[in-house]
């Protein structure tokens, strides 16, 4: 039987063991029968289990190797208990490094299994947050469809198809409309199983009183604008939570991974452990646990952070049969003509780049890695070329590694200069829409149509805004549907705010002329999404200043280290110093190391801090990186001007 076979009977043994992970599968949509997790997880578990016994190996080998324990002095014994001396035979070090590979292994398969068991319930809770704070956009577009006289299954169809710019709530919506596609379920049915199965109280909550609603033959409609407003008052609420757990993965970051490493750093350097144990001790603190552990925070948030990556909006295009039978002729002679106008849109595109590039790198923030990355993979040629090649590879490190942070910074700083000016001009844009709105929800209610309500709106100062108007205005003039111009000014935007009020919008205007009332509940729908994420940016601004105050405090404390005890360890004779002790290891070479250490340090801290101070104040890697090159950059200058 394979090993699939050998999970299934295992998890037929005692089925009821396994309810509760199951449950969790189905509310995460991982979209796995319990089953194959098991087996995935037992898989990957066995994986980790073999790595973590190659290390336990050789951490083995290291800790109980004759040459360590001769160089090893210990800890103070301050009970003054005595300890053997460890001197094992080759035979007896083969048998301690199997012994910890053994544990190695064991405690890695059963803290991955223990990781992957609890993972389903994580992603549970991180759904019910997500759908919890996105729900009144979701019911607002519900509003808007049913305001329109769409049915619920055209209506629920139609947000499922949303996904991308609704979230979860959209892909809860999808199992109602896959329930009662593939297995024959009716509205009432398929709603009651999505309410078992969604991970949000609140959707639970909401769906229970629909299906109240439809039972009883109420006004659907007004029950759906009364849970708008509803929700978003509590979305004010929800999100409060939200910052009030993320403040407390910004103080746990500032403890584990700034405080820690500085008193690990401040006890390896002042106890005099600067021979090879130091090294070694301070190496895997600064290129391993600093980064991996960073690198889990950043995973964390992510996981629990509402995403505000780019809405993609995918067009289909359907070939049309229905006069396959006639004749269509080609007429040749005009291929000259088509390449003339190809050949001018490039040399518009051209021209409108030379004479304003700063505006197209604004909006194509990612067009300056086609120029930064030649220009660093350039530099670093030439920096390998021209530095000497010295024997001594302490010096040779001490040499390359600020040239690879001047290659980094030419790197990111115009990419994050480039997208902080992309992000200004859309939260301006984002911050001037329920404006917009507001007016085209009056310039609508006294009769006016859609069109001519952007008629009127292009006189109007709004801003950056305005603009964007103004081209909404001139595609309906050249022909297009006010549909098709908003879409086509969504395209050019492309953010999650102004992607919801476009498809609100269009949906309600495609099914109503008379939509004051939906544009009514869009303003206000922007207004509160505006709200909250101004909310965020002030409450994490005090996160954002402890991460920068907490670098100040690492940098200036191994700043002082570097230059005021490593070069008085230095001077110090160690030439009557009994061998073993600590004081007995200090070499030039073993001090130059150790002060390169602190500095890789204060280096990795200031990239993954700045990384995590955007992600938690901005909700984005991508806003960090200011922060991060101005470390970087402080970092630098102090090290090399300073120090």
């Amino acid at each position: 039987m394979n090993f699939f076979g050998l999970v299934h009977r295992w998890i037929e043994r005692d089925p009821l063991r396994y309810q509760q992970l199951l449950g969790n599968i189905i509310s995460a949509r991982i979209g796995m029968t319990l089953e194959r997790y098991l087996t995935l997880s037992i898989q990957v578990s066995l994986l980790s289990g073999v790595g973590f016994a190659i290390f336990g190996w050789w951490m083995a080998g290291i800790l109980f190797s004759s040459s360590y324990t001769q160089g090893y002095t210990g800890i103070y014994n301050i009970l003054q208990v005595p300890f053997p001396s460890i001197q094992p035979s080759p035979g007896m070090l083969l048998w301690w490094q199997i012994a910890g590979a053994l544990f190695a292994f064991l405690l890695g398969f059963f803290f991955v299994y223990y990781i992957a068991l609890k993972y389903p319930g994580m992603q549970k809770s991180s759904r019910a947050t997500k759908i919890n704070l996105t729900i009144h956009n979701a019911v607002a577009y519900m509003y808007a469809m049913r305001k329109g006289g769409a049915e619920l299954m055209v209506i629920f169809r139609s947000l499922s198809e949303s996904a991308s710019i609704y979230g979860e709530v959209a892909m809860e919506f999808r199992q109602v409309v896959r329930d009662a596609d593939f297995f024959g379920y009716d509205v009432i049915s398929a709603l009651r199983h999505l309410m078992e199965t969604t991970p949000s109280e609140k959707m639970k909550q909401f769906l229970e009183d629909m299906i109240s609603v439809i039972e009883s033959g109420g006004d659907l409609a007004s029950f759906l604008s009364n849970r708008v407003r509803l929700f978003q008052e509590e979305a004010r609420f929800e999100q409060k939570q939200f910052l009030n757990f993320l403040s407390l993965v910004a103080e746990s970051y500032v403890t584990l991974f700034v405080a820690g490493p500085l008193f690990l750093i401040i006890i390896m350097v002042v106890m005099g452990l600067v021979g090879g144990l130091a090294a070694l001790q301070m190496t895997m603190v600064v290129y391993m646990l600093l980064p991996i552990g960073s690198t889990i925070f950043i995973v964390l948030i992510d996981i629990i952070s509402i995403k505000s990556e780019i809405v993609q909006r995918y067009t289909f295009v359907k070939w049309l049969h229905e006069y396959s039978d006639v004749r269509v002729f080609k007429k040749t002679g005009e291929e000259i003509f088509f390449a003339k106008l190809v050949r001018y849109d490039q040399l518009r595109n051209v021209r409108n780049f030379l004479r304003h590039p700063l505006q197209f790198f604004t909006r194509h923030y990612n067009a300056t890695l086609l120029i930064t990355v030649p220009i660093a993979v350039a530099y670093i040629a030439a920096v390998l070329v021209i530095t000497p090649h010295y024997t001594n590879v302490e010096t040779y490190i001490d040499v390359i590694d600020d040239h690879l942070i001047i290659i980094l910074l030419i790197v990111l700083v115009p990419y994050s200069v480039f997208y902080e000016l992309w992000r200004r001009n859309i939260q301006g844009m984002e911050s001037l829409i329920p404006e917009f709105l507001e007016r085209m929800a009056g310039i609508n209610q006294v009769g006016l149509t859609i069109a001519q309500a952007i008629s009127i709106m292009v006189n109007t100062n709004l801003g950056l805004l305005s603009y964007e108007i103004r081209r909404i205005k001139r595609d309906i003039d050249w022909g297009a549907t006010f549909s098709d111009a908003l879409l086509r000014f969504e395209d050019r935007v492309r953010t999650p705010l102004i992607a919801r009020t476009v498809v609100l919008i269009t949906k309600a205007s495609r099914m109503s002329g008379s939509i004051g009332d939906v544009l009514a509940i869009a303003a206000s729908d922007a207004k509160m999404t505006d709200t909250l994420k101004r909310e965020r940016l002030s409450d994490m601004f005090i996160y954002t200043a402890i991460i920068y105050l907490a670098f100040i405090v690492f940098l200036f404390v191994v700043g002082v280290i570097s230059s005021q005890f490593i070069p008085v360890l230095g001077t110090i004779n160690t030439s009557g110093v009994p061998t073993g002790t600590g004081l007995s290891g200090i070499t030039p070479i073993g001090l130059q190391s150790i002060k390169r250490l602190m500095y890789h340090a204060v280096l990795v801290q200031a990239l993954f801090s700045g990384l995590i101070a955007g992600q938690m104040g901005e909700g984005s890697l991508k806003s960090g990186l200011k922060h991060s090159c101005i470390m970087l950059i402080i970092t630098l200058l102090v090290f090399n001007y300073i120090i």
